[in-house]
């Protein structure tokens, strides 16, 4: 994808810092489950409620299907996307493109 930017952290705070202070110029947030001091969850809730229109995907190793919080997530859209690992190369990068594809379309309605 051409005129894209990169940016990855080991530490989710961070990345949350990093966000907060470039959030109007971020299309999409992939975020693991499990991390230390901040979950994927709660760093997907942070993202959204300083930029609602960013796109978000979860990774995650687990079963989540029972997960009350995951699935109050997904339903309130704090998730856009999720994908259980192990995850290929190649459905990540089609899935960020469809994430990037809905992100577009939603910043041209506006």
């Amino acid at each position: 994808m051409d005129d894209i930017t990169v940016v990855s952290f080991n530490d989710p705070v961070m990345a949350l810092e990093h966000f907060t202070d470039n959030k109007d110029n971020y299309a999409l947030v992939i975020s693991d489950l499990r991390m230390p001091n901040l979950n994927g969850l709660e760093l997907l809730k942070k993202v959204k409620k300083l930029n609602p229109n960013v796109r978000t995907i979860l990774l995650n190793a687990y079963e989540v299907d029972n997960d009350l919080i995951f699935q109050k997530y997904m339903k309130e859209d704090i998730i856009d996307s999720f994908m259980e690992k192990p995850v290929t190369i190649s459905d990540l990068c089609q899935r960020v493109r469809d994430e990037f594809q809905v992100y577009q379309l939603a910043s041209y309605v506006k």
